[in-house]
């Protein structure tokens, strides 16, 4: 099972937990990720500032505030001492009204700056996706035979995902809680540089901390994501192969392996939570350590008339503001860090060489004869491993050639060189005598129908999938071409025919039946060449009759490639290839290599007769 990143746990504003990814390439993936912000530089400035000016709002509003609680306690001690004295309820009434506006003007920036900087996320994340979307279909096989599909898909979903929460929203916080903490700072000053400096000694402890706690916590965060996928792999494993399981009576171990690596993964991830969970904690009672500093110096310094009581309720409301925004800082860096690292991968691949391109005189066939040449053709999928060398073959119109031999004998690679998948090192391949490196890729598989043992079907109609190939098929050409491939009787047996959705595991229709739909697809498309990978495995005999009747169909009057797993349904071939290694090591039909008692004859009664090669 392909496992994800660490997850990155808490908020922006909760505890730094977990390890933390970091991007190979800091200022080179930065600066490359800015530039697709570069466009959005006015929205981008008007969010800033924004930003800014909200924050320096509600940092000057509990000052404003400390102001109606001085009056408040003025008017009291004027009461005491003058009973007939008034508290000045009018001044109070203006300063609340005040640190209303400030708030609200507060409130209405952050909804401003938000709005707009989820628009600029989300128009740079729909530009990268779709510049990924676009390479991911000019990049060759190789790109895709060297990767998982989960580890694409992770990059394209996940990455992105994580690029676009990030810019929508750690950008401003970032912001926000820098300016909070300089505009913190100063305000304090203005009040009191003494309480400001008792302040200020709490910050080197809670820093120290936190980085203590957030080292201690890494190595078993680690070790938590490594249990986990132990978990999930074994969990998997199991439950994909439950069958062979049960059979084997094997449900005992596994539930002892799983309940090993759980009890591991409790372990690990019981030490990682209570490590980094006691961050908040520590960094309170610090805090708070600091509030009961500040409230005991403040009220002396109230009673010898250094400060106003307002000041010192103001000052006690920047220190709480001023603990948060630190921690802020904190995680949005790691964030940060995480997201520039999600920024390289995606870089990755929009960095990767694409197929060849067609060259500026590639020409265009409208039709062709059918008749295709290999001559000295050498490929190799590394430079110290030949795979195949100096193949020669000459197929003419009309013609079925088979290719057999054991696995990784080069039979797929064969067709894939065909079709232009993968390009050759040496020699040639040519269509009616045209080197295929001349023709335009678009037009030379438009003559290529593909029929292959592992059948794909999109999440749609029957119809829709029937007439893949060939945008402007109709009714009757679908009807006719489902009627060869012997999948009518099925389709109009399902509940609304042709009109029959086909769900994402296509688990409404069998595997026989999704094979006679990629039959029917072919014949939609009425391709001058055919490759056919057999694909009769997993099926009962009576749907197997059906696909060899509907290949036989398909194949007639037509050039054939057959990837031949069964040596039955090739007897007829014109011709027989035999591979091993790369190389063709013997050809002629059926009879001719039976005759001939060499490697086919040994495969053919391996199959047939019992015999052993």
């Amino acid at each position: 099972m392909s496992m994800g990143k660490p997850v990155r746990r808490g908020g922006p504003g909760g505890p730094i937990r977990g390890a933390v990814e970091k991007p190979k390439n800091f200022k080179k993936t930065l600066k490359r990720l800015l530039g697709y912000l570069k466009p959005y530089a006015i929205p981008l400035i008007i969010v800033f500032a924004l930003a800014i000016t909200g924050t320096i709002f509600s940092i000057i509003a509990p000052k404003v505030l400390g102001k109606a609680t001085t009056k408040l306690f003025q008017g009291f001690l004027a009461r005491k001492i003058f009973p007939r004295a008034k508290i000045d309820l009018q001044g109070i009434l203006k300063i609340l009204i005040e640190v209303g506006i400030l708030y609200g003007l507060f409130a209405l920036f952050m909804y401003i700056q938000q709005y707009i900087m989820a628009g600029v996320s989300q128009k740079v994340v729909k530009k990268l996706r779709t510049e990924v979307m676009e390479k991911l279909s000019k990049l060759p096989l190789r790109f895709y035979d060297s990767r998982t599909h989960g580890e694409i898909l992770s990059r394209v979903t996940n990455d992105v995902d994580l690029i676009s929460n990030t810019l929508n929203q750690s950008l401003t916080q970032l912001i926000t809680s820098i300016v909070t903490i300089v505009g913190v700072i100063i305000m304090m000053l203005t009040i009191s540089p003494l309480l400001t400096l008792v302040t200020m000694v709490t910050l080197p402890i809670s820093i120290s901390l936190i980085v203590l706690i957030v080292k201690k916590s890494q190595k078993y965060f680690k070790n938590q994501q490594k249990f986990l996928g132990n978990v999930n792999g074994h969990v998997e494993e199991m439950f994909g192969g439950l069958i062979v399981v049960k059979g084997y009576n094997m449900e005992e171990e596994s539930i002892k392996r799983f309940e090993e690596y759980n009890e591991k993964l409790y372990g690990s991830a019981w030490k990682a939570q209570f490590v980094s969970g006691i961050t908040m904690p520590i960094m309170r009672f610090v805090g708070n350590l600091g509030y009961v500093i500040v409230s005991i110096m403040g009220g002396i310094m109230v009673t010898k008339r250094i400060i106003q009581l307002g000041d010192v309720q103001a000052f006690i409301q920047y220190s709480q503001q001023f603990n948060q925004p630190i921690s802020q800082v904190a995680n949005i860096m790691n964030m940060i860090q995480s997201t520039l690292a999600a920024s390289e991968r995606v870089f990755e691949i929009l960095d990767e060489k694409e197929e060849e391109p067609d060259p500026e005189n590639a020409i265009e066939l409208k039709s062709v004869e059918e008749n295709v040449k290999f001559e000295n053709v050498y490929f190799s999928y590394s430079k110290d491993k030949k795979l195949i060398e100096d193949l020669n073959i000459d197929v003419k119109s009309g013609q079925t050639i088979a290719i057999v031999g054991p696995t990784g004998a080069g039979k797929t690679t064969l067709v894939n060189l065909l079709m232009r998948f993968y390009e050759i090192q040496k020699g040639r391949i040519t269509i009616d005598g045209v080197d295929i490196r001349k023709l335009r890729k678009n037009n030379l598989r438009r003559f290529f129908g593909m029929v292959l043992q592992d059948t794909w079907l999109f999440n749609g109609t029957i119809r829709e999938n029937i007439a893949y190939g060939k945008d402007n098929a109709t009714e009757e050409e679908i009807i006719n071409a489902a009627k060869l491939a012997h999948a009518h009787h099925f389709i109009m047996a399902l509940p609304g025919g042709y009109d029959a959705v086909i769900n994402e595991e296509a688990s409404n229709i069998s595997q026989g039946e999704k094979q006679l739909i990629t039959i029917a697809r072919a014949f939609v498309v009425d391709p001058d060449i055919l490759i056919l990978d057999e694909a009769t495995s997993n099926v009962d005999t009576l749907t197997e009759k059906y696909i060899q009747s509907a290949m036989k169909r398909l194949m007639h009057s037509r050039t054939n490639f057959v990837i031949a797993h069964r040596l039955s349904t090739i007897k007829d071939a014109d011709m027989i290839l035999v591979m091993n290694e790369g190389k063709i090591i013997e050809k002629g039909t059926h009879e001719q290599l039976m005759n001939k008692n060499g490697f086919y004859a040994e495969l053919y009664k391996s199959q047939f007769l019992g015999a052993y090669v």
